[in-house]
């Protein structure tokens, strides 16, 4: 073979090879500026939802539809049915019922679309709580879709690890 047509044909490789880790560099780079977007924006909406008694229930309630949940939104918890409107009215009324309810997050991730938080949910400060996980698939920078599991504290462990 000729050098030349060597030379032309590895300097193309190396050419596209180099466009390519450049395509996924970026693409790499959106992606995990979206991760973080999302996550914040979730914490951001778990925070109104859940620790903030200092806003008026109902203007609570109002950013949260406007802000946080997306319109189409699928719930995935047996107790409560799809929709946003559904899961806005169970908060309207549990911010009437349970005032002192408080969470603190203990851990978070994200992945594409996907946020998970761990967190430490007290309904009052006496409560020894329940550790709950939410994930949520956020669309748009709303929550989309929803997904949890939750397990009460108990007094007493069989080991000293802690649930958080």
């Amino acid at each position: 073979m000729n050098v030349r047509y060597i030379t032309v044909k590895y300097g193309l490789v190396g050419l596209l090879t180099t466009l390519a880790l450049s395509v996924c560099h970026a693409s790499n780079n959106q992606q995990n500026a979206l991760e973080q977007s999302n996550l914040k924006k979730a914490l951001y909406c778990m925070d109104i939802l859940e620790n903030r008694p200092d806003i008026e229930p109902s203007h609570r309630i109002d950013i949260l539809r406007k802000e946080c949940f997306a319109k189409l939104y699928i719930q995935h918890s047996p107790h409560v049915p799809d929709g946003r409107d559904a899961v806005l009215n169970l908060f309207a009324k549990r911010f009437k019922n349970t005032p002192e309810i408080t969470t603190s997050v203990k851990r978070t991730a994200s992945e594409g679309d996907l946020v998970w938080i761990h967190q430490h949910v007290k309904r009052t400060p006496e409560d020894l709580g329940r550790a709950v996980i939410n994930i949520f698939r956020m669309q748009d920078g709303k929550f989309a879709e929803h997904w949890n599991l939750g397990q009460a504290v108990p007094e007493k462990s069989k080991n000293n690890n802690t649930m958080f």
